[in-house]
């Protein structure tokens, strides 16, 4: 697993409720996730995986 050398820290992400969210589930909009950015990394059970935003504007996760 790499280290990224400026970790962005999120605080607290608010679900928000919608009848179109099944219960237990939370909706993050992608620009609080990317920022000015277009790929993130993101950690998962010690594997590396990254989450980045097409020139098409759709999303695409690779490990």
């Amino acid at each position: 697993m790499k280290n990224p050398s400026n970790p962005v820290r999120l605080g607290p992400l608010t679900a928000e409720t919608s009848p179109d969210i099944p219960q237990g589930r939370q909706r993050v909009n992608s620009r609080l996730l990317f920022g000015t950015q277009n790929e993130i990394v993101i950690e998962h059970q010690g594997d590396e995986y990254r989450l980045r935003i097409t020139s098409n504007g759709k999303l695409i996760l690779t490990k």
